[in-house]
């Protein structure tokens, strides 16, 4: 790669994300210090308004990148410009593969906040080994999915090697209390998997695999569908619902470990759920969330009731208040098992102090641009994922700068 004009530029900068992503960079990084950072999108004016409103009198000091998604002579010049591009645009089966083409054929390093299966697994089949030529760094899912979840993982599996000198069999993550809005740009994304799949029904298969994002070598492991419905849980005893990030989170998690080597063992098991409470109580409301997901993926599959959820739900660009926003929070928990003592198992918190959708999620990928950009990384170029190749140096940075905390619980604290 070529010496570049700046470290990140913040592709979407004037979407509800993008906007979050730039006031996180300027309150943590500040205007024309160290970090060279700047801003794009393909509306000028908006772009210059965005400028005004979040930076004040600093607004000069951050340099703008007009550019379009469908036009390659513009992306080209914006990817060149940089050695990081941390996109918000989305959904990225529309607008990213251009971009995710080009920065892997210069050695620009990208994130993005994609949640999209069918669309990651395009891009590692077409960009991966010409990103490994190029040494770009392509690393898909680095918002609430899938960070906490693979770096969750990854955390805890370090740990329980230093602790136990084994890794855990297996790990399982369960979403306890949070509070934030909807995400226009995920219900977007969503819906256009299920326009896609209406063309094309392969795309279903995907979707199915628990391992459709590894590698072809090596070989799959014993994990099967995520959960569907509730399900009582004795190792937290609580009754759990299936988690609607689940189909991507343990998709992302389970390739970090393909690409590690499988350094967890090939019967490794990863599983993610919601907790839903105790007694009948915790049971109904269980049953409730299992119904409610189940009927969300019903209407989405059919073309009327997609355009009626469509009209209803938030919309790209589209997000909660500030004070959602500022209010917001998640607590995660992850249990790993000791291959032969469960009285060396080991449990994890994670939190968040932000919304996870926007508040968190802006920070998660901005921090992980920065982390691409700064930070003295190891990893190899190619479609890869936030933990194999950020790890230790993300979650340090998380910490640091966005309000996340990884905790390793003691046995009277778990609830």
């Amino acid at each position: 790669m070529t010496e570049s004009n700046f470290d990140i530029v913040v592709w979407g900068a004037t979407g509800f994300t993008g906007r979050l992503v730039v006031e996180h960079l300027y309150q943590t990084y500040g205007a024309g210090g160290n970090l060279r950072w700047a801003v794009a999108a393909r509306n000028q004016s908006k772009l210059t308004a965005v400028k005004r409103d979040i930076l004040g009198e600093d607004a000069d000091k951050i340099p703008e990148v007009i550019a379009d998604s469908s036009d390659e002579s513009s992306l080209r010049s914006l990817v060149n410009s940089t050695q990081v591009v941390l996109s918000t645009v989305g959904p990225y089966a529309l607008y990213g593969t251009l971009l995710v083409k080009l920065c892997a054929e210069t050695g620009t390093h990208y994130c993005d906040l994609t949640g999209e299966v069918p669309w990651m697994r395009s891009t590692i089949d077409s960009f991966h080994d010409i990103a490994q030529n190029s040494g770009a760094r392509i690393v898909h899912a680095c918002g609430f999915d899938s960070i906490p979840s693979d770096l969750g993982v990854q955390f805890i599996q370090n740990k329980m090697l230093e602790q136990t000198d084994s890794y855990a069999t297996q790990v399982s993550y369960r979403l306890g209390h949070s509070a934030g809005g909807l995400s226009g740009g995920t219900i977007a994304s969503m819906l256009n998997i299920m326009e896609q799949i209406k063309h094309n029904k392969s795309l279903l298969n995907i979707l199915t695999d628990p391992y459709s994002l590894n590698p072809k070598i090596p070989e799959h492991g014993c994990d099967t569908a995520d959960q569907t419905r509730a399900v009582y849980d004795p190792d937290f005893q609580q009754w759990t619902a299936p988690f609607v990030m689940a189909p991507i989170n343990t998709r992302v998690v389970r390739r970090t470990h393909a690409l590690l080597g499988q350094p967890w063992g090939q019967s490794f098991h990863y599983n993610e759920a919601l907790l839903a409470g105790k007694g009948l109580k915790g049971c109904l409301k269980a049953n409730l969330a299992a119904t409610g997901t189940a009927l969300t993926g019903l209407f989405s599959s059919f073309k009327p009731t997609r355009q009626l959820l469509a009209r209803f739900l938030p919309k790209p660009g589209e997000g909660p208040s500030r004070e959602t926003i500022e209010n917001g929070y998640f607590e995660i928990e992850l249990l790993a098992k000791h291959p032969d003592n469960s009285d060396k198992n080991i449990r994890v918190q994670i939190t968040g102090n932000h919304d996870p959708g926007y508040g968190s999620t802006s920070r998660m990928i901005a921090e992980s641009a920065v982390c691409l950009a700064r930070d003295e990384l190891t990893s190899p170029g190619g479609v890869l994922t936030p933990a194999f190749t950020m790890g230790d140096h993300l979650i340090n940075r998380l910490i640091e700068h966005a309000g996340i905390t990884f905790t390793i619980l003691n046995p009277e604290q778990v609830k």
